[in-house]
């Protein structure tokens, strides 16, 4: 698995991104990590101006002699990579590990002099038409070490940047003084406000599933839709619920208990973020549900059509089996049949037959069967 990274990271292209774009030019120093996005010095509230990128090593030389933190973004780091700055900055050999293999579950850990926190981002993927193999969203993941000096997001997926949040937090000192605590507010406010939107979005397919399903078809029937089309929004549903659900727990932590790298100011901030992820979890579990309700009146409904069909494949089955019984007896080679060299036989026998299938098809019709 490690020469597969080692390999992907080999072939990956690193494109050469403008500096005044808040990015990182890694053509400048080849022997700085290729994963490195941005790296920048933050000195009460305001980003410290450099002739020329920092490495995450002059970064951090710099604050531990002048003061203030750090913030360093990668995206997709692979071992080697990240290796150079987990010795560094002293991180857990285990988060490392963690932010390196990605596809974990949203947590909040606490090491000696670090907060590990991973956070599920969600995208919705527009579409035209909600079919059995639509995606409708797309999952990423940002995972933060948060530390007394530094802070470090490390990215996977292609969604998700944060580019535009940094450039927010740069246009508000007051609260990026506050130091990295403030950073991972920001960055949990941000995931969580994807969240909201998404849901807006997932309620909108879902109330389109709702109206195929009850929407009234020929003669009044319900027109229903494609199972494989509910079952399929259901599991985008689930993929979202395993990014919302865990993640309550470590807001709920960060909100209420006291922690020495969080500033106390901004703890209170995440209670508005823990709220706005609570509200989430309900939308999202209300969305299982009521999927479960509009799959189920689906397989009702193919259930009933099927029933009808069968009521009128056996009421035409009923009609057909009275000129087939008249014409089996007189079909027989018998030589002395009843009425057989009668003049008006024939005509009788035809008529009584074709009263007796308009009589059952009257019947059945009137019963609703036809």
């Amino acid at each position: 698995m490690s020469m597969i990274r080692d390999l992907r990271a080999a072939v990956r292209p690193r494109p050469s991104l403008r500096k005044d774009s808040g990015s990182y030019d890694t053509t400048r120093d080849p022997g700085t990590p290729s994963a490195v996005v941005d790296c920048a010095v933050y000195r009460d509230g305001a980003r410290v101006a450099t002739r020329a990128p920092l490495t995450p090593q002059e970064a951090m030389r710099q604050v531990r002699r002048d003061g203030g933190f750090v913030w360093i973004g990668l995206h997709e780091p692979t071992e080697d990579e990240f290796a150079v700055i987990a010795r560094e900055f002293g991180l857990h050999p285990l988060a490392v590990e963690d932010a390196v293999q990605a596809h974990q579950r949203p947590k909040l850990e606490r090491y000696d002099d670090s907060l590990f926190t991973v956070f599920k981002t969600i995208h919705y993927v527009e579409h035209d038409r909600l079919t059995a193999t639509s995606e409708i969203v797309e999952t990423g993941e940002v995972m933060c070490f948060t530390g007394r000096d530094f802070f470090i997001t490390v990215r996977h997926g292609g969604q998700g940047s944060l580019r535009a949040l940094r450039h927010r937090l740069q246009d508000d000192p007051e609260l990026l003084a506050k130091g990295p605590s403030a950073v991972l507010h920001a960055i949990a406010d941000h995931v969580v406000d994807g969240y909201i939107a998404v849901v807006d979005a997932v309620q909108d397919d879902i109330d389109e599933v709702e109206t195929e399903v009850f929407s009234p078809g020929r003669k009044g029937t319900p027109r229903g839709t494609d199972a494989g089309q509910i079952y399929q929004l259901k599991r985008e549903v689930m993929e979202f619920k395993r990014a919302v659900s865990p993640l309550l727990r470590p807001m709920q932590l960060l909100s209420e208990r006291p922690m020495r790298l969080i500033d106390p100011d901004i703890q209170k901030y995440f209670r508005d973020v823990a709220d706005h992820l609570a509200r989430v979890q309900e939308q999202v579990l209300g969305f299982d549900e009521l999927l479960n309700s509009i799959l189920q009146a689906n397989l009702a409904q193919a259930s009933v059509a099927q029933n009808e069909d069968m009521r009128k494949i056996t009421s035409w089955a009923a009609i057909v089996a009275v000129p087939t019984m008249v014409c089996g007896v007189y079909g027989m080679n018998f030589k002395y049949m009843p009425e057989l060299h009668w003049r008006y036989g024939y005509p009788v026998v035809m008529g009584v037959t074709v009263g007796l299938c308009l009589s059952i098809h009257r019947i059945l019709k009137r019963n609703g069967w036809l």
